[in-house]
């Protein structure tokens, strides 16, 4: 029987990035994952000499110094992962009806570019913009200063939605869903969100944004490696069935092929309503199942992965958000009829400097209740009313960017889907959910889960217990770490780490 220091269930970024801080301190590591591939909503596909990315397309805050380019270095990730900086003037299109309306890098460049279409809101948008980085600055987490608790936001910037925030710098309605245009990035509502999820991720990307050359794989690879470099082992098709328990904490796991595998901790990168599923234990109350389990998650997804023939489709350095109606809000909320309400519209990169796209991603909100009658099928045996299902959604997003980039349909060389199914089964998300759990301003208590569990030496990260995105999931694996380490040792390994550059 192998015995380890900690065992970590689930490869996705939280799993790998706490397998990395904990082996480079000594712990003796093993993650454990189901699918063949590592790596959660970071992994890709490979057809007919294509790379897909699955869920994460494009990063903000890698420029020189700021704070997702120290963690790259900090987790070794930088000599391995090649960047393409997106347009300073226009990095996200946000397209609203037929309005065009550009997101510009830099604070001061967005003041200006966005006031060229609001004169009158100039000082409006100035205002928005400071609070921004107001809230940004307010979460030493986020600044990776040492500090002495791990509240990592404000409570006033949980307990405020972001529609209400929007609304308090300007009552144009076009404007204050121009500012809100990036919601698929994190599937919110404008009445329950809190701000602060707005806030890190617009700083986030408005400092600098960037794609991932190649495919966000390199990251996982780079990861991987690092991690077995320092000792720790990682296992793939090793899928976790049961977490066993004596009266006091977890003893052991156990894998779908019957191996047990104790430690003395145990770490879930799995989402915590899941996780929950596989404990069959008295330490863990029904009261605090009831909760993980009634809590509500965002939407998942319908994507349309497009194989571009060679030299056809000129590439495009910017991603392109379409809205049909007025508003950015509540696209996640329609009838069979309307959808889709929204796209994103991104391309991939394959070199620093390209002319045509290879390929690229169309993706819509799609909810679970859509292909809910398919959900006890399996991967490749959904049956033929689900392929016509998947079809008639993908004419349709191609029909709505042909709209756009007239004669875009003919210059396919093929192109692939993927439903809320496809998400749950391959990433684990509680019904292909896109991230993870929705906050709620008016329940912050309940809708926040801590990297604690009712069990002592049972841990969780990822998505569900801090933030979702890179950024998130990186701050939410150092609150996990700092169980083990203390939070402040990890922030002087970050700082340590930055000055050697």
């Amino acid at each position: 029987m192998r015995k380890y220091d900690i065992a970590i269930l689930g490869s996705g970024l939280g799993g790998l990035q706490c397998g990395y801080v904990l082996s480079k301190h000594g712990y003796k590591v093993a993650i454990f994952e189901k699918q063949h591939q590592f790596g959660g909503c970071l992994q890709v596909f490979h057809r007919k000499g294509y790379t897909f990315d699955t869920g994460m397309h494009y990063l903000g805050g890698l420029g020189e110094g700021e704070i997702l380019h120290n963690l790259f270095n900090y987790y070794a990730i930088n000599q391995d992962v090649k960047l393409k900086k997106l347009d300073t003037d226009c990095f996200d299109k946000i397209v609203i009806e037929d309005k065009v309306f550009p997101y510009a890098m830099g604070y001061e460049n967005f003041i200006e570019t966005l006031s060229r279409y609001f004169p009158k809101e100039r000082q409006g948008i100035a205002q928005f913009i400071e609070a921004i980085q107001k809230i940004a600055h307010a979460s030493p987490l986020y600044n990776l200063q040492e500090i002495n608790s791990l509240t990592f936001i404000e409570s006033d910037y949980i307990k405020k939605s972001v529609g209400e925030f929007i609304a308090s710098f300007t009552q144009d309605p076009t404007l204050q869903n121009v500012l809100a245009g990036t919601n698929p990035l994190y599937a919110g509502f404008p009445e329950k969100t809190p701000v602060y999820v707005h806030a890190l991720i617009m700083h986030s990307y408005i400092k600098s944004s960037w794609r991932i050359i190649g495919g966000s794989h390199t990251i996982v690879d780079s990861l991987v490696n690092s991690i077995r470099n320092l000792g720790g082992e990682i296992f793939n098709r090793h899928e976790v069935t049961k977490i066993n328990c004596n009266s006091e904490k977890v003893v052991s796991i156990e894998t779908v092929s019957g191996e047990t595998i104790e430690a003395n901790y145990f770490i879930s990168n799995i989402h915590p309503a899941k996780t929950l599923e596989l404990i069959d234990s008295h330490l863990i109350r029904n009261a605090f199942r009831y909760r993980i389990n009634s809590m509500e998650n965002t939407t998942s997804n319908f994507t349309l992965y497009l194989a571009f023939k060679p030299n056809r489709v000129p590439y495009l350095n910017h991603n392109h958000y379409q809205y049909f109606g007025k508003s950015v809000w509540h696209t996640q909320e329609y009838s069979q009829a309307e959808w889709p309400k929204s796209f994103l519209y991104m391309q991939q990169s394959r070199a620093t400097d390209e002319k045509y796209a290879n390929s690229a991603q169309v993706v819509a909100f799609m909810n679970f209740d859509d292909v809910k009658q398919w959900e006890n099928t399996k991967v490749g045996n959904r049956g033929q009313d689900y392929l016509d299902f998947k079809e008639e959604k993908a004419q349709k997003l191609l029909d709505c960017l042909e709209q756009h980039y007239p004669g875009i349909k003919e210059n396919i060389a093929f192109y692939e889907t993927s439903t809320p199914l496809t998400y749950r089964d391959y990433t684990g998300s509680k019904d292909g959910s896109l991230y993870g759990i929705l906050r709620d301003c008016h329940f912050p208590a309940q809708t926040l889960v801590s990297q604690r569990t009712k069990i002592p030496n049972l841990f969780l990260t990822g998505q569900n217990i801090n933030a979702h995105g890179f950024l998130g999931v990186s701050i939410g694996s150092i609150i996990t770490c700092a169980e083990f380490l203390g939070v402040n040792r990890i922030m002087r390994d970050i700082e340590l780490k930055g000055d050697e550059k």
